[in-house]
């Protein structure tokens, strides 16, 4: 099943209509329900929601040729290396939350990029003791070892059902034989040309040969990807991380006081984890742990919001964002303080997502004013010892669940192609705090739990999550956004949870982010401006920006699954059957 394309319009439209309206619980007209416009798409068996519609298409076919959700998932993380560049990734890392729904286990993988082991302290740093921005962002020393490859592999090792060499081909297929270029790639692409141009690898691939953009309807191959493609297909994460890939890799970072080397591909492992979980009003919540800061501050921030009726306060009222917003400066303050690699800091997650922690929060949250940033600093939590960004659902007609979220960090990463792979090489080194105290490209703010060290994983905020009742998953979903990822993932709980919206409503409705510094609420376009108001009465500092936030969803309901891809950038797809 898909959406034709019309029905992402209004959709929008209807939202923006809310800032006509006053302050309300639900912000609709006398006698209009959005639930009369806005429905999400259904498929009694399975189900793929993706921020690319082949990649989803891809998927949906593993499905229907007896694959599981593992399987699918490798095939659209494949996939979307190739039609989703700006995201999808072979250069990059990411995690994966699956459920085995024979065993009723979750698990999460980690296949976070790891700082290879040149890196240092102080690696960042310029005469000045300043961070060097073009450096850490923009150049072959920008890049972490990447985890993807290994991270699928890993994946289908564990649970998959099919051939891994039938999950590649169809990813290979398109990037050898291109695909019609769609006006979001040309204009993603015309963007990063810029960051591009320094780089032959990289124009020769996305740009014509006289330096063009391609336009909508042309043909993208990408001849290199392919050979690469062909050869993970033919022998498996090895080709990556030590055969002619690996070599191609580190002779490229070689030629460019790159830091990776052949030992460090070489020795690169994807981790299984225990998921971290929590829960609320019922739910059973379980999200990416670290070096994820996402899974942590997602319960964190629940665990304090579960103190107030927020279904009675009102979806989008003044006094359900309030809180929502005091709640997320607290969350964000302990993350630039404890959160970083587990395997090199101890993490107080237990503490962090404790119902007693959160009670002692929400005690001091003014339900009248806004706190400032400067006057709120990290908690102090009981310690026990124990960009561009792409998010993917899968649900199969077993009941298996998978939530990946992966990324090169900014859109293209650093805009650097390894010559001769193919491959674009991500920027992750900047998601360190490179000079703890000074925020990095995305605002956050970063302590010694985080600063750059070899084999370190840098933290990340990207929360794939499943939400389950009665030991059985009802909510797949995740998203991109940087620092917002968070937040965007915690609003779509809330708004099924709280406000009881189906997935298309959650998924649509305005979003707000508050990340303690900047000391701003970030708003999207289409609340009311009378809560606007009050907000700031109340000593907000709202700002409207772009938009928040690009969940991909699947929530499993008796008669089947109902899926939604975020509209706020087209091209992506629930597909079902």
């Amino acid at each position: 099943m898909r959406l034709s394309p019309s029905f992402h319009v209004p959709v929008l439209l209807l939202w923006g209509l809310c800032w006509l309206l006053p302050d309300a619980a639900v912000a609709e007209p006398a006698g209009f329900s959005l639930r009369d416009r806005i429905h999400p798409v259904f498929a009694p068996n399975g189900m793929v929601v993706s921020q690319e519609a082949r990649a989803s298409e891809i998927g949906l076919d593993i499905l229907k040729k007896g694959g599981n959700a593992v399987d699918a998932a490798v095939a659209v993380g494949f996939a979307l290396a190739v039609t989703l560049p700006r995201a999808g990734n072979l250069g990059g890392g990411g995690f994966m939350l699956t459920y085995n729904a024979k065993t009723r286990q979750t698990e999460a993988l980690d296949f976070r990029e790891t700082a290879p082991a040149a890196a240092d302290r102080n690696l960042y740093l310029n005469e000045q003791g300043n961070v060097d921005e073009t450096r850490i962002r923009f150049s072959h020393q920008a890049a972490g070892v990447p985890g993807t490859v290994a991270g699928l592999a890993l994946a289908h090792e564990r649970h998959g059902r099919l051939p891994w060499r039938q999950l590649v081909e169809p990813a290979t297929q398109l990037a050898e034989q291109g695909f019609p270029v769609d006006a979001e790639l040309a204009r993603s692409l015309w963007k990063a040309r810029e960051r591009m141009a320094p780089w032959p690898a990289s124009m020769n691939i996305f740009f014509k040969a006289d330096g063009s953009t391609y336009q909508p309807g042309e043909t993208l191959a990408q001849s290199d990807l392919a050979a690469s493609l062909k050869q993970i297909a033919e022998h498996g994460p090895k080709a990556f991380y030590e055969g002619e890939i690996a070599q191609k890799l580190v002779a490229d970072m070689t030629a460019h006081q790159g830091l990776i080397t052949l030992d460090d591909l070489k020795n690169y492992r994807a981790l299984v984890r225990a998921p971290t979980r929590g829960r609320y009003r019922g739910y059973e919540i379980v999200s990416m742990p670290p070096p994820s800061s996402g899974g942590v501050h997602l319960i964190e921030i629940l665990n304090i919001l579960e103190t107030w009726p927020l279904n009675e306060l009102g979806h989008n009222s003044a006094a359900t964002l309030h809180r929502m917003a005091e709640a997320m400066k607290l969350a964000y303050a302990d993350r630039s303080e404890y959160l970083g690699d587990p395997d090199f800091t101890k993490v107080p997650v237990a503490g962090l997502t404790s119902k007693a922690y959160a009670k002692t929060l929400a005690a001091g949250i003014d339900l009248n004013r806004a706190k400032p940033a400067t006057a709120i600093k990290p908690g102090q939590p009981q310690r026990h010892e124990s960009g561009q960004t792409t998010h993917y659902s899968v649900v199969d007609r077993d009941g298996n669940a998978v939530a990946v979220t992966y990324t090169l960090n900014f859109g293209y990463g650093s805009g650097i192609v390894a010559a001769g792979t193919g491959i674009l090489l991500n920027n992750e080194m900047d998601d360190f705090a490179a000079k703890p105290g000074v925020p990095n490209a995305y605002g956050l703010i970063g302590g010694d739990a985080n600063a750059v060290g070899p084999g370190k994983r840098p933290l990340s905020s990207m929360t794939p999550t499943l939400v389950f009742q009665d030991d059985r998953p009802v909510l797949v979903t995740g998203s991109p956004g940087g620092s917002r990822i968070i937040t965007t993932v915690l609003q779509i709980l809330l708004n099924v949870i709280d406000h009881g919206m189906n997935i298309a409503e959650a998924t649509i409705a305005p979003r707000v982010h508050h990340q303690w510094l900047p000391d701003e609420l970030r708003v999207e376009e289409g609340l009311s401006p009378d809560t606007v108001r009050l907000l700031e009465g109340w000593g907000h500092k709202v700002v409207v920006k772009d938009v928040m936030g690009d969940t991909q969803s699947i929530v499993r309901a008796p008669e089947g699954l109902y899926g939604f891809s975020d509209t706020r950038r087209p091209g992506g797809l629930a597909a079902g059957y």
